[in-house]
């Protein structure tokens, strides 16, 4: 993700995701008061997974924080301590939360006025997900928005050519690459779900929010149509002569956008949790339109809202393999292609949050 806070930052381009948590965010406080009020701990662990950086992270830990103290406060007990720890990659943009850590402090003190302040410390945690990140059984809850759609790496048989053109699954990819994906992503979150099951303790939670695909996607091989779009910018620029035909060819996305049937499959295979609560919303590209129905809402202006938050998040990753010199070209170029599919009919993106428990 970009970091900082300037214009094209992630923290300044991400209303999608924070769409995205405020309309997860019950399932989030159900599974923290039912989890206190099973368990009474003091002190009351909680890990955000993928965490990334900006006003989404913290919107997390004010939001439990705000269920801790009510919950404490209904049971007539004293608040519990929180302990919040916020994982992601080591590149992430760290020092810009940790910055703004005294500030949130004080707008979470004046939002409890009137009510007992509930203790709470931030803690940064650098590393992959798909490794270990805590002490066994040491973890209450852990949280995860949008990130277990991104793969350790890219399926190792596209490397080779296999998906020319494309750059994720479309429905002109051959059959072996939806099967190449569909194994890494298998993969790769058994070992997500093992590697949890040490962490949090009996009786815990996982709940997890992801990018998925329905039914309908399934059947007509639309698995993430922006991901055309960006590739039909790439190729674009090879045939300008911009870029070279070998780069795109190589290029792939560490992506996979589940079925709700595939994730689940996952749990009940590898066995330690049990799916507690499934819900189940659909969300515009364009995370600033409220306007659900309005099929020919600014088509442009919703094209470059879409372009800046899929800029936030790709940026680094195609500047590494295309280099920076491209990418301006690439996202005007791209803006046009969402802003004319926005213009055909209004695009939307299938959303996930399943609540999960610790078996005994």
């Amino acid at each position: 993700m970009v970091g900082g806070n300037g214009e094209t930052s992630y923290a300044a381009n991400s209303a999608l995701q924070r769409n995205v948590l405020a309309k997860a965010k019950f399932i989030v406080q159900e599974a923290v008061s039912n989890l206190y009020c099973t368990l009474l701990p003091e002190i009351f662990v909680m890990a955000d997974m993928g965490c990334s950086s900006g006003p989404n992270t913290l919107k997390v830990v004010s939001d439990t924080i705000e269920t801790i103290g009510d919950t404490c406060h209904q049971l007539g007990r004293r608040p519990a301590e929180v302990q919040f720890f916020l994982n992601d990659l080591p590149g992430n943009d760290f020092n810009t939360i940790f910055r703004s850590l005294p500030s949130f402090k004080e707008r979470v003190k004046e939002e409890r006025e009137g009510r007992e302040t509930v203790p709470f410390y931030v803690v940064g945690v650098p590393g992959s997900f798909y490794g270990k990140l805590f002490p066994d059984k040491s973890i209450h809850l852990i949280h995860s928005s949008y990130s277990i759609q991104w793969l350790s790496q890219v399926p190792r048989v596209l490397t080779n050519g296999l998906n020319k053109w494309n750059i994720y699954i479309s429905r002109l990819s051959p059959p072996s690459v939806f099967e190449a994906y569909f194994e890494q992503f298998k993969s790769d979150f058994q070992l997500f779900l093992e590697l949890r099951s040490k962490e949090i303790i009996p009786g815990g939670k996982l709940v997890i929010t992801y990018l998925g695909r329905g039914n309908e996607d399934s059947s007509k091989g639309k698995y993430f149509y922006l991901w055309d779009l960006l590739a039909k910018s790439l190729n674009a620029m090879v045939s300008k002569g911009i870029l070279r035909e070998e780069d795109v060819h190589t290029f792939n996305l560490p992506f996979y956008a589940p079925s709700l049937e595939e994730v689940v499959n996952v749990i009940q295979h590898e066995g330690s949790f049990e799916l507690k609560r499934r819900y189940i919303f659909e969300i515009n590209w364009d995370g600033n339109d409220d306007c659900m129905d309005d099929f020919i809402f600014s088509s442009l202006k919703s094209g470059e809202q879409v372009v800046k938050y899929m800029r936030a998040v790709l940026d680094s990753l195609l500047a590494q393999h295309f280099g920076e010199e491209i990418l301006d070209e690439l996202f005007a170029n791209y803006k046009n292609y969402i802003a004319a599919q926005l213009m055909k009919e209004k695009m939307k993106f299938v959303n996930f949050v399943l609540s999960l428990e610790k078996k005994a």
